[in-house]
């Protein structure tokens, strides 16, 4: 497998967290000139309208589980680990991502956010358990 194709799932992600930091900075332009006062928010007091809360909330969430996908990726790859099951399993997490980020942004309907969510935690759990064991077999 190519290093290429082991890190475009990867760049994916890297992506899907931009375009969401971009969509936060755009909603809290949006929530100034709407007449949102800095001096109400200096010190992350909850006093950004909801689109505002929703864009900061689903741009953070890409700070949490995706990290354990990162180091992941980057360890298969040092490791040379990462065949074609890594790469199918990898774009199917990052395909829950965006799932994820786009139901977040849009209707947030929680049931449907969070089976994106658990699908993806799952596919992620399988992608670290068969890691573990194929380095622990190694004995690397």
């Amino acid at each position: 497998m190519s290093v290429q194709m082991i890190l475009l799932p990867l760049f994916a992600q890297v992506l899907l967290t931009i375009a969401l930091g971009l969509h936060l900075a755009v909603r809290r332009r949006m929530a100034f000139a709407a007449g949102t006062r800095w001096q109400d928010i200096a010190l992350r007091e909850p006093n950004w309208p909801k689109d505002a809360i929703i864009a900061h909330n689903a741009y953070l969430n890409q700070f949490e589980i995706p990290v354990l996908f990162y180091v992941l990726t980057i360890l298969a790859l040092i490791t040379k680990q990462a065949d074609l099951l890594f790469v199918i399993l990898a774009w199917i997490f990052v395909a829950m991502r965006y799932g994820q980020a786009l139901v977040f942004v849009t209707t947030n309907h929680v049931p449907i956010r969070g089976a994106f969510f658990g699908i993806g935690v799952l596919v992620l759990a399988i992608m670290w358990v068969i890691y573990i064991v194929r380095i622990l077999a190694l004995g690397v």
